[in-house]
């Protein structure tokens, strides 16, 4: 950080577990740095301080550099002149406000005139300290990309990230690993049974997305950390770390019920759950053998000075110590449970809903806390609460939360499916759930329980049952009649959804779901052909509020945060949208929502199924909110701390529809994922959206394409049309024909000016798919426009003959 007056300091320094070679987007980072000698730190930041001013920075930036771990020789790699994904670890990580500070000194302020809001009595200018380790952990989308490359390499693969912080590395690592909500809580809860040792050595270079796991499985075999070393060229230090956690492990195995090795175990960042796995008890017997022997957490303030002046900050994480130093104050307050790591499923649209849902809290005379994990979101900042508690979004974590503060009520319903997925064991524990009871959460969770739902109203739906075993799956699929969509329950994102469309497929299908969500059933259902639409609702038990109808543009069967959407609809009319508006109320009225819901409609033959309900804050909340100017997050909120919307002005229906018309377009990353299918299906496969917003439809199509990163021409190129349908084919052809464009039925290489439109489903693992996919990554790195669906295509040609009317 740098001003006009020559003012220059260091805001943090991190240090990546990987060597050079991992995209740092993708390594594992630790703060402070660890590693280094005092001398070789001081080099480094000699040399930063010698970048800024010679390049005459005013504000921030990012220097990444190389030193060679046996001499004083460094390499500048990258030197990025602004605010980057770094700088928001390093603001979090330090409590420092980078952006903020340099949006001052873009204004003509200097840091020595900049009062540090954290100690809100010292300056800016001056370099945090810190007295605590951080670690950040990225986020892959391999869960969903079972195909893709996991190698990492200089191309970053990551879709998000979480950051943990303790009084040492290994509590801060731990944390960070349970925050990552892969179904983990430790290093132990991967296993490699299946690998030989030699195998899993070859594995660790290039590395994979898993090498911790694979770390720390070799150091169970007995494998040294000089051959680790010697492997992967991570530094001894963080390898012993590794060890700690390993033998830690190992030790209290062999000593359950032991209250001293627990007390270490917590100091080290080991879970109840963890334990209770180790010990084979349940983690409720750890967290009662805790209370029995005092053994609880306290919470650290995030401070930029490390103790040595006082400081305001609310921003506190978890460690076992003495010294608590959270103060808890006599307002009453509530609780908000975030949506920890950005993944495809749940983004950034949880971070909106979250905001102003502090922003009513507040309103409402109450303390607003946030608890989350991740260090990208705008609810992290410890300015927008009244509390921060950066910690893993556990039910261990959240309940010793609850037991500091006392909130009068946790809210869950903007915490995407993580928050919902906590609910019940809150409540079983005693803990109060703002908004929707978590009986009704259920039941609009529960297949077997909605179905009732579904009956008593009357409503369409398509047929469907549940299954768990294979058998009862073929069963089931036979009566209904291929193709069958088929998902487990209680998931977000459609993770693990598929359309299935023969028994084979089903029997390997459910091979792979069942430990996807082992503890709830695969839903088996009809296959619907038509169009979907969608809509939220908001509820106080009362009034029922729709914003709007949001019509999508590519047909049923492609998951909705993958379709292209416009508000309001161009295509139904206003009484099917009426009579979806009128089941979407008698479901909320039903399932006594008190807050939010999404329901989800494919509409055939002039009949709207059904097809799914989300009690919560959906993904569209943002859209539907900016495009209507009702704002949801924060009604929401209000209703659930007993607000009636009739007090605030809302009656029973549709808002007043605008005159402008909205096109939601879906972002991809296709680009940085080799090996994986652009077809799109029932599982979400994009990594954000873009809105375009205009008078006419049309044009709000083309700014929806063009925000979304899609080029739309401003002359007719060539149309490649490859597809399995003859039909198809030729009404594309005629429609781009007409459009002045030149179309190619064939190709094996695209140029410049192209159009791709390739909906052929090949089968994975053949070489017509690898061809495939070679085709489109060509594609995409010419910055082509590729579309996978006819009606993508369609739409893109409207756009285009907008702007070239």
């Amino acid at each position: 950080m740098r001003d006009t007056k020559d003012n220059a300091l260091i805001v943090a320094s991190m240090e990546n577990f990987d060597p050079v070679g991992i995209h740092t987007g993708d390594s594992i980072v630790v703060a402070p740095v660890q590693t280094l000698s005092d001398v070789d730190y001081q080099m480094l930041r000699d040399a930063a301080l010698k970048i800024i001013r010679a390049l005459d920075i005013a504000g921030g930036v990012n220097i990444q550099m190389a030193l060679a771990p046996d001499s004083d020789k460094y390499a500048i790699i990258e030197v990025n002149p602004r605010v980057s994904r770094s700088s928001a670890l390093a603001s979090k990580a330090t409590g420092y406000p980078i952006a903020k500070m340099a949006a001052k000194i873009a204004v003509g302020l200097s840091l020595d005139e900049i009062k540090n809001p954290v100690t809100e009595t010292t300056l800016a200018d001056f370099e945090p300290a810190l007295d605590y380790v951080i670690v950040k952990i990225p986020r892959w989308p391999f869960d969903k990309f079972k195909t893709a490359n996991r190698q990492l390499g200089t191309q970053m693969k990551a879709t998000g990230e979480v950051m943990a912080i303790g009084r040492n590395l290994e509590e801060a690592l731990l944390k960070a690993i349970r925050s990552l909500e892969i179904g983990v809580t430790g290093l132990n809860d991967v296993q490699y049974e299946e690998w030989a040792t030699s195998e899993l050595l070859a594995h660790l270079w290039p590395a994979r997305d898993d090498r911790l796991f694979m770390l720390a499985e070799l150091l169970r075999r007995g494998v040294t950390p000089t051959e680790l070393h010697d492997a992967t060229k991570i530094d001894n230090y963080f390898l012993d770390k590794l060890v700690n956690i390993v033998t830690l492990a190992q030790q209290l195995q062999q000593a359950p019920g032991d209250s001293t090795m627990l007390a270490l175990a917590k100091r080290r960042g080991f879970a109840d759950a963890t334990i209770a796995e180790l010990w084979q008890w349940t983690s409720d017997d750890v967290w009662q053998l805790r209370i029995d022997h005092d053994i609880k957490p306290v919470y650290k303030m995030v401070d930029t000075v490390a103790g040595e002046f006082d400081a305001v900050t609310p921003y506190y994480y978890a460690t076992y110590g003495k010294e608590n130093e959270a103060r808890v104050t006599q307002r009453p307050s509530v609780l908000v449970i975030g949506s920890g790591p950005i993944r495809i499923g749940q983004g950034v649209e949880f971070d909106y809903a979250t905001v102003h849902a502090v922003k009513a809290i507040q309103s409402a005379g109450y303390e607003a806390i946030v608890m989350n994990s991740n260090p990208e979101t705008v609810s992290t900042d410890f300015s927008i609460s009244d509390k921060l508690y950066f910690e893993p979004l556990t039910f261990e974590d959240v309940r010793e939360v609850v037991a500091l503060e006392q909130p009068v009520g946790v809210i869950v319903q903007f915490g995407g499916q993580t928050a919902i997925n906590l609910a019940a064991d809150l409540e079983k524990h005693g803990i109060n759930i703002l908004g929707t009871s978590v009986a009704d959460l259920n039941r609009a969770e529960d297949r077997a329980s909605f179905n009732q739902v579904i009956e008593k109203l009357q409503l369409p739906q398509p047929i469907g049952q549940t299954a768990t075993t294979v058998k009862e799956a073929v069963k089931i699929a036979k009566s209904i009649g291929y193709p069958v969509l088929v998902r487990p329950s209680y998931v977000l994102g459609g993770r693990a959804m598929e359309i299935v469309t023969n028994e084979a497929a089903l029997a390997d299908y459910m091979s792979r779901a069942v430990a996807v969500s082992h503890d709830h059933p695969v839903l088996i259902d009809q296959y619907v052909v038509g169009m979907e639409a969608e809509l939220d609702v908001l509820s106080d038990g009362e009034t029922v509020v729709t914003p709007g109808v949001m019509e999508h543009i590519e047909p049923a069967g492609i998951h909705s945060g993958d379709s292209m959407s416009v508000y309001p609809p161009q295509v139904l009319s206003e009484s099917r949208q009426a009579k979806m508006i009128a089941a979407a109320t008698a479901l909320a009225r039903e399932l006594q929502i008190v807050g939010l819901l999404n329901v989800q409609f494919v509409i055939q033959d002039d009949t709207a199924y059904v097809i799914e309900v989300n009690p919560r804050a959906s993904r569209t909340v943002p859209f539907i909110s900016k495009v209507t100017d009702v704002p949801l997050a924060q009604l929401a909120t209000q209703v659930m701390l007993g607000t009636k919307l009739a007090d605030l002005g809302y009656q029973d229906g549709v808002q007043q529809v605008p005159t402008t018309v909205a096109v939601k377009a879906p972002v991809f990353s296709f680009s940085k994922l080799p090996g994986v299918t652009q077809l799109l299906g029932p599982e979400m496969k994009s990594t954000g959206e873009a809105m375009g917003r205009a008078e006419t439809f049309d044009v709000a199509l083309y700014k929806a394409f063009t925000s979304a990163g899609i080029k739309v021409p401003a002359t007719p190129g060539v149309a490649v049309l490859l597809t399995d349908d003859d039909q198809e084919a030729v009404a594309l052809e005629l429609a781009f024909v007409n459009a002045g464009f030149k179309t190619r039925r064939q190709c094996e290489r695209v140029e410049q000016g192209d159009v791709l439109i390739d909906t052929r489903k090949i089968p994975v693992a053949s070489p017509q798919a690898d061809q495939q996919m070679t085709l489109w990554h060509d594609a995409m790195n010419k910055q082509l426009p590729v579309f996978t669906s006819a009606a993508t295509a369609y739409a893109f040609l409207q756009a285009y003959q907008s702007q070239n009317e």
